[in-house]
């Protein structure tokens, strides 16, 4: 594959536009913000030029509820129309992208009191940091929408076209424990 003229090789960040595929036919524009030759094939960390959102809903009783991410397409059919509507009550159109949904506009600040004070800075935390967005409901369920406060990182296969490619469940898995030093990395290259 050959190199645009914007974009580095092996470690360097750069602000190439790429658009991914899913096998649903939804695509997603993103930056590449480093590309790393592994194992012979060449891949690339992707990060989505719209903001990402995830949609979450409690279930359990008051005392042992819990939070969960919905994932099911079916669910996230019947309740997107709604979504849609309250996001753009904050001038915010979500859209149903590859890899996760997405929204074009203008994100609220997200306000520094309410970041918690950190126990240990050097010790990282297991969970995502997230910033609400809004709340709705839909058939006595609520849902809440939030988006990543951290990069939303895609690993993509680049192929021999020079197009991103989403990796198969079973790519994904055997790349998987390099991916908190392919971050670090990239990080590091920040800084």
């Amino acid at each position: 594959m050959s190199s645009s003229p914007n974009r580095k090789e092996n470690g360097s960040s750069n602000e190439e536009s790429v658009t991914l595929t899913d096998e649903l036919g939804r695509s997603l524009t993103c930056n590449i913000e480093h590309s790393m030759n592994l194992e012979g094939q060449e891949y690339a960390l992707l990060i989505p030029i719209d903001s990402p959102v995830e949609i979450f809903t409690w279930h359990g009783d008051e005392t042992d509820e819990s939070a969960i991410p919905v994932e099911d397409e079916t669910e996230i059919d019947k309740i997107f129309d709604i979504a849609k509507v309250v996001l753009q009550e904050q001038n915010l159109t979500l859209r149903r992208t590859a890899v996760t949904l997405t929204v074009v506009g203008e994100l609220p600040e997200f306000p520094e009191e309410d970041l918690a004070p950190e126990a240990d800075a050097d010790e990282e935390s297991d969970f995502e940091e997230l910033m609400w967005l809004t709340s709705f409901y839909h058939e006595e369920q609520e849902y809440a929408i939030y988006t990543p406060l951290d990069p939303f990182f895609i690993l993509a296969r680049i192929n021999d076209d020079g197009k991103p490619e989403l990796l198969s469940e079973e790519e994904f898995q055997r790349l998987e424990p390099m991916l908190p030093m392919l971050e670090d990395q990239f990080f590091d290259e920040l800084d």
